[in-house]
Protein backbone atom coordinates (compact mmCIF):
# COMPACT_ATOMS: atom_id res chain seq x y z
CA UNK A 1 0.00 0.00 0.00
CA UNK A 2 1.25 3.52 -0.72
CA UNK A 3 2.09 5.97 2.05
CA UNK A 4 -0.06 9.03 2.79
CA UNK A 5 2.38 11.31 0.94
CA UNK A 6 2.42 9.14 -2.21
CA UNK A 7 -1.31 8.82 -2.81
CA UNK A 8 -2.62 9.27 -6.32
CA UNK A 9 -5.10 11.93 -7.35
CA UNK A 10 -7.91 9.38 -7.87
CA UNK A 11 -7.33 8.06 -4.34
CA UNK A 12 -7.38 11.57 -2.90
CA UNK A 13 -10.49 12.41 -4.89
CA UNK A 14 -12.17 9.19 -3.73
CA UNK A 15 -11.36 9.99 -0.10
CA UNK A 16 -12.69 13.53 -0.53
CA UNK A 17 -15.94 12.19 -2.01
CA UNK A 18 -16.28 9.65 0.83
CA UNK A 19 -15.82 12.42 3.38
CA UNK A 20 -18.32 14.59 1.54
CA UNK A 21 -20.87 11.74 1.49
CA UNK A 22 -20.38 11.22 5.23
CA UNK A 23 -20.79 14.95 5.78
CA UNK A 24 -24.05 15.02 3.82
CA UNK A 25 -25.31 12.04 5.83
CA UNK A 26 -24.46 13.84 9.06
CA UNK A 27 -26.29 16.95 7.84
CA UNK A 28 -29.41 14.91 7.14
CA UNK A 29 -29.20 13.37 10.62
CA UNK A 30 -28.86 16.84 12.15
CA UNK A 31 -31.83 18.11 10.12
CA UNK A 32 -33.98 15.14 11.21
CA UNK A 33 -33.08 15.72 14.86
CA UNK A 34 -33.79 19.44 14.68
CA UNK A 35 -37.09 18.99 12.86
CA UNK A 36 -38.11 16.35 15.40
CA UNK A 37 -37.30 18.77 18.20
CA UNK A 38 -39.36 21.52 16.54
CA UNK A 39 -42.29 19.13 16.08
CA UNK A 40 -42.14 18.21 19.75
CA UNK A 41 -42.09 21.89 20.64
CA UNK A 42 -45.19 22.50 18.50
CA UNK A 43 -46.95 19.49 20.07
CA UNK A 44 -46.26 20.67 23.61
CA UNK A 45 -47.39 24.20 22.75
CA UNK A 46 -50.61 22.89 21.19
CA UNK A 47 -51.34 20.79 24.27
CA UNK A 48 -50.93 23.80 26.56
CA UNK A 49 -53.10 25.94 24.28
CA UNK A 50 -55.78 23.25 24.28
CA UNK A 51 -55.75 22.98 28.07
CA UNK A 52 -55.98 26.74 28.40
CA UNK A 53 -58.91 26.88 26.00
CA UNK A 54 -60.83 24.22 27.91
CA UNK A 55 -60.45 26.18 31.15
CA UNK A 56 -61.03 29.58 29.57
CA UNK A 57 -64.29 28.89 27.73
CA UNK A 58 -66.61 28.75 30.78
CA UNK A 59 -64.87 31.76 32.33
CA UNK A 60 -65.26 33.75 29.14
CA UNK A 61 -68.96 32.90 28.88
CA UNK A 62 -69.56 34.14 32.43
CA UNK A 63 -67.59 37.34 31.77
CA UNK A 64 -69.56 38.00 28.60
CA UNK A 65 -72.85 37.53 30.44
CA UNK A 66 -71.63 39.94 33.14
CA UNK A 67 -70.65 42.52 30.50
CA UNK A 68 -74.02 42.15 28.78
CA UNK A 69 -75.82 42.50 32.13
CA UNK A 70 -73.88 45.70 32.83
CA UNK A 71 -74.85 47.07 29.41
CA UNK A 72 -78.51 46.16 30.02
CA UNK A 73 -78.41 47.86 33.42
CA UNK A 74 -77.06 51.01 31.75
CA UNK A 75 -80.00 51.21 29.34
CA UNK A 76 -79.06 49.03 26.34
CA UNK A 77 -81.67 46.63 25.04
CA UNK A 78 -80.98 42.91 25.56
CA UNK A 79 -80.09 42.11 21.93
CA UNK A 80 -77.78 45.13 21.57
CA UNK A 81 -76.02 44.34 24.87
CA UNK A 82 -75.43 40.71 23.87
CA UNK A 83 -74.28 41.77 20.42
CA UNK A 84 -71.76 44.24 21.88
CA UNK A 85 -70.40 41.67 24.34
CA UNK A 86 -70.15 38.97 21.66
CA UNK A 87 -68.63 41.32 19.09
CA UNK A 88 -65.97 42.46 21.55
CA UNK A 89 -65.12 38.84 22.36
CA UNK A 90 -64.93 37.97 18.66
CA UNK A 91 -62.55 40.88 18.05
CA UNK A 92 -60.23 39.80 20.89
CA UNK A 93 -60.38 36.18 19.69
CA UNK A 94 -59.44 37.23 16.15
CA UNK A 95 -56.41 39.16 17.42
CA UNK A 96 -55.26 36.22 19.56
CA UNK A 97 -55.67 33.77 16.67
CA UNK A 98 -53.63 36.04 14.38
CA UNK A 99 -50.83 36.24 16.96
CA UNK A 100 -50.84 32.46 17.41
CA UNK A 101 -50.72 31.80 13.67
CA UNK A 102 -47.84 34.26 13.33
CA UNK A 103 -45.86 32.37 16.00
CA UNK A 104 -46.41 29.09 14.15
CA UNK A 105 -45.34 30.52 10.80
CA UNK A 106 -42.91 28.73 8.53
CA UNK A 107 -40.16 31.21 9.42
CA UNK A 108 -40.39 30.27 13.10
CA UNK A 109 -40.09 26.55 12.29
CA UNK A 110 -37.03 26.78 10.02
CA UNK A 111 -34.22 24.47 11.19
CA UNK A 112 -31.77 27.37 11.56
CA UNK A 113 -28.91 25.39 13.11
CA UNK A 114 -28.96 22.87 10.27
CA UNK A 115 -28.99 25.60 7.64
CA UNK A 116 -26.03 27.35 9.28
CA UNK A 117 -24.10 24.08 9.42
CA UNK A 118 -24.87 23.31 5.78
CA UNK A 119 -23.49 26.71 4.78
CA UNK A 120 -20.29 26.04 6.75
CA UNK A 121 -19.98 22.60 5.17
CA UNK A 122 -20.52 24.02 1.70
CA UNK A 123 -17.63 26.42 2.27
CA UNK A 124 -15.46 23.57 3.62
CA UNK A 125 -16.32 21.39 0.60
CA UNK A 126 -15.32 24.19 -1.77
CA UNK A 127 -12.02 24.55 0.07
CA UNK A 128 -11.46 20.78 -0.09
CA UNK A 129 -11.96 20.72 -3.85
CA UNK A 130 -9.39 23.49 -4.39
Amino acid sequence: MTSQTERSIPELFGDAMAQLAKLVGNEFALARAEISEKAGQVGRAAAMIGAGVVVMIPALVLLLFAAAAALIKNGFSDPVAYLCAGGGAALVAGILIAIGLNRLSADAMVPAITLQQVEKDKIAAKEMVR
